[in-house]
């Protein structure tokens, strides 16, 4: 028997900009961004006149002159989202949260309880507005790329179920930018080659698409684009790995972009690591260059790390060693950190001293020092915020400029 659109992805509406209208009745219908200097988010009545995340907030009122900027609240957006995966998970224990607004779930268990899952989809979009108040888009399907597509389809407000007998007939005739890793860069890449739709891109020898996509991505999308995708909804599990990404646009990778990009990636992603008393032995970062050619480099070390400048110098190391095997390479446009192979770390082992003091051993005398500034950082955070107090190169920096609730509700662990 041919399985049916029991994958659903539920996409919650401009989510963002949804809750503060939620929570200012005033603001609803009005075009409206969350952020202040730049656009974080924009309401659907704002994407209207061509307001978007990540734009400067000067262009956005060119734009929209009737645009109105609200600060977030980030503790709203935590608890909302929770409470709509909580009607989520009455329907299905089979669910995969890939952020804080949107979530994929297998309902091929529930529908003998809850009927179809266009029925169970309806349910959903039901409950969240009437109990919750917010709009979420679902798109249901046989696989997990045609079930996000399909939400994305579904915006705003809706549902859309694709029976397997027309995946084809729904797919083909889309724009190359709703399959998943494509982004505006690569989506003009292939509009150079006359590349528009996803017909065309599953039309594409792939031997072409992995020559100016890289190996990597023209493989992905290639296969996506010929609705191959076998991956299943997986429950989550206690984070592998942690990580924080930074795109910035094209830029000369000098020292001091390294050092406040890296400073701020790894500030975030030790603070949480620490937040959950973990640490780990393998760091990764990740250098995309300006052709969209990206590159990782990876150190695993006896010990494991959770303090922002140990961090951020295995970082900046692992960053030089990527840029001097890409001499040819003149511009950088993104930087990312992870730490994998995790570990429990709730309290500190102090080493005798017997060895060299070396930072990168946390229970050395520096290790130990930095391991306890960090947690002084945290504790002040904890009760007055996360702008009260911070390393000089990482509070001072342009790249400070969103505010890191923000970030981190954006960002999911890896």
């Amino acid at each position: 028997m041919e399985p049916g659109p029991n994958i659903l992805h539920a996409d919650l509406d401009a989510f963002y900009a949804s809750v503060e209208q939620l929570l200012d009745p005033s603001l609803r219908g009005r075009p409206i961004a969350v952020g202040g200097g730049g656009v974080l988010a924009a309401s659907y009545e704002a994407r209207a006149f061509g307001v978007h995340g990540a734009m400067s907030g000067w262009r956005a009122k060119q734009l929209c002159p009737d645009l109105i900027f609200v600060g977030g609240h980030f503790s709203e957006y935590q608890r909302l989202s929770d409470l709509v995966m909580g009607v989520i998970g009455d329907f299905t224990p089979l669910v995969q949260r890939i952020s804080i607004d949107e979530a994929f779930l297998d309902v091929s268990g529930s529908t003998h309880l809850f009927g179809s899952p266009g029925a169970i989809g309806a349910a959903i979009r039901r409950r969240v507005r009437e109990e919750i108040g917010l709009p979420v888009s679902i798109g249901a399907a046989r696989t997990k790329h045609l079930a996000k597509i399909a939400s994305q389809v579904a915006k705003p407000n809706g549902l859309v179920v694709v029976e397997p007998a027309r995946e084809l007939e729904f797919l083909h005739p889309l724009p190359v930018g709703l399959v998943w890793g494509i982004g505006p860069v690569t989506q003009q890449r292939l509009a150079d080659r006359g590349i528009y739709t996803i017909g065309q891109l599953a039309s594409s020898p792939s031997d072409s698409l992995e020559h100016f996509l890289g190996r990597a991505l023209g493989s992905k999308v290639g296969a996506l684009a010929a609705n191959v995708d076998h991956r299943r909804v997986q429950q989550n599990a206690r984070a592998g790995s942690v990580g924080a990404q930074s795109a910035f646009g094209k830029k000369f990778p000098t020292d001091e972009l390294l050092r406040a990009v890296l400073g701020h990636l790894a500030d975030r992603v030790a603070g949480r690591l620490r937040a959950k008393h973990r640490a780990g032995r393998t760091v990764t970062v990740r250098v995309r260059f300006a052709g969209m050619k990206s590159v990782t480099r990876s150190i695993t070390r006896g010990e494991p790390v959770a303090t922002t400048l140990t961090l951020t110098e295995t970082a900046h190391e692992l960053v030089q060693r990527a840029l001097n095997a890409h001499p040819s390479e003149a511009t950088i446009s993104l930087l990312a950190i992870s730490v994998s192979n995790l570990v429990d770390q709730p309290v500190l082992q102090l080493e005798l001293p017997i060895l060299p003091d070396e930072a990168v051993r946390p229970g050395s005398p520096t290790g130990s020092a930095r391991w306890a500034v960090d947690h002084s950082i945290d504790a002040v955070r904890r009760k007055f915020g996360r702008t009260a107090v911070g390393y000089a190169g990482v509070a001072l920096s342009e790249h400070g400029s969103v505010p890191d609730e923000f970030r981190e509700l954006a960002e999911h662990e890896l």
